[in-house]
C-alpha cells in the first residue's frame, strides 16, 4: 500500500478494472478447483491446454498466451498475487485510467508469454520448451515495473511490515526472479515474470499517454478525415472546371470550402453594418 506520510492500514479502492481482474482470477480459481472436485482427470486435461507451454503454443494453442494468467494453485500464492494486483492496479488505475491499466496488464501478460516462449527454445539457463507455467505474475510484474517508473519514490508497506520506496521494492522482486531463473528448477516461471516486466517497461516507455487503443483510434480518424478532405478538394476542383465551361468562375479555399464572392469583397474594416 502506497504511503508518503504516516503509516495507516487503510486499503486502496476496490473498483474498476482492478476489481474486474481480481474477480475474474478468483472465479477462475474456484471454477478450476470445482472442476478438480468433479473430475481430477478432466481437470488435468483442461489445465494442460490452458497453462502456458511453449511447445504447445508454437503448435497452435495460441490461447495459452492469455489463459495461463488465470490459472493458479495453492492458497497463499493466489492470495498474495491478488493483494499485489489490488495495491498496484488501484494506484495505476487511479492515475491513468482503466483502459490504460488494462492495456498495460495484458500487454505484460501476452508480451511476456511471447518473449518467454521464444527464449525457451534457446535452452539458455536450462530452459525447456516443454516446461509449463501458470499464474498472473507476468501481468503483475508489468504493473510493478510501471509503479517503479512512474511512482519510484512512493513508499509502500512491503508484506505489510517493511516501509520501502517503490523502486527498491520492485528491485527486490526482480532480483528474486533473477535468482530463481539462475538457480531454481522453476526457471520458466521466473523467465515469464521477467519477460512481463520487460513488456511493462516497453509499454510505459513507448505507448501513448492515453493508451494504445486511443492512439490507434486517433490515428484512424486522422487518416479518415484526411481522406474526406482530399475528396472534398478534388470535388471542388472538378466543380471549378465545370463552371468555367459554363462561363462562370467560382472559387474554393484550400480545404474545398466554397468562397462567397460577396463575402470576399467585403472590407473587414467596414463597420457600417453595426448599429
Amino acid at each position: 500500500m502506497p504511503r508518503t506520510g504516516s503509516i495507516t492500514m487503510s486499503l486502496p479502492p476496490f473498483a474498476g478494472a482492478t476489481r474486474r481482474l481480481i474477480l475474474a482470477n478468483v472465479a477462475a480459481f474456484f471454477g478450476f478447483a470445482l472442476l478438480g472436485w468433479i473430475s481430477q482427470p478432466l481437470q488435468t486435461v483442461v489445465g494442460g491446454h490452458l497453462m502456458l507451454e511453449p511447445w504447445a503454443v508454437v503448435h497452435g494453442e495460441l490461447w495459452q498466451l492469455v489463459t495461463y494468467s488465470f490459472l493458479q494453485t495453492g492458497i497463499l500464492g493466489p492470495v498474495f498475487a491478488m493483494l499485489t494486483l489490488w495495491f498496484t492496479g488501484s494506484l495505476l488505475e487511479g492515475s491513468y485510467g482503466s483502459r490504460w491499466m488494462y492495456e498495460l496488464y495484458f500487454s505484460s501478460v501476452i508480451g511476456g508469454a511471447v518473449v518467454a516462449t521464444a527464449l525457451s527454445f534457446t535452452h539458455l539457463f536450462g530452459l525447456n520448451p516443454k516446461a509449463a507455467a501458470i499464474g498472473p505474475y507476468g501481468g503483475i510484474f508489468g504493473l510493478l515495473i510501471a509503479i517503479a517508473m512512474l511512482f519510484g519514490d512512493q513508499e509502500f508497506l512491503l508484506w505489510f511490515v517493511l516501509r520501502v520506496k517503490a523502486k527498491y521494492m520492485v528491485a527486490i522482486y526482480i532480483l528474486i526472479a533473477i535468482a530463481v531463473l539462475l538457480k531454481s528448477s522453476d526457471n520458466f516461471t521466473a523467465l515469464l515474470q521477467l519477460s512481463g516486466a520487460l513488456c511493462g517497461f516497453l509499454y510505459v516507455k513507448f505507448a501513448p499517454r492515453r493508451g494504445m487503443a486511443f492512439g490507434v483510434t486517433e490515428r484512424y480518424f486522422g487518416i479518415r478525415n484526411g481522406y474526406y478532405r482530399w475528396k472534398r478538394r478534388r470535388a471542388a476542383r472538378k466543380f471549378e472546371v465545370y463552371m468555367r465551361k459554363q462561363n462562370r468562375v467560382v472559387h474554393f479555399d484550400q480545404d474545398g470550402r466554397y468562397i462567397d464572392p460577396d463575402e470576399a469583397r467585403k472590407d473587414p474594416n467596414d463597420r457600417k453594418w453595426m448599429n
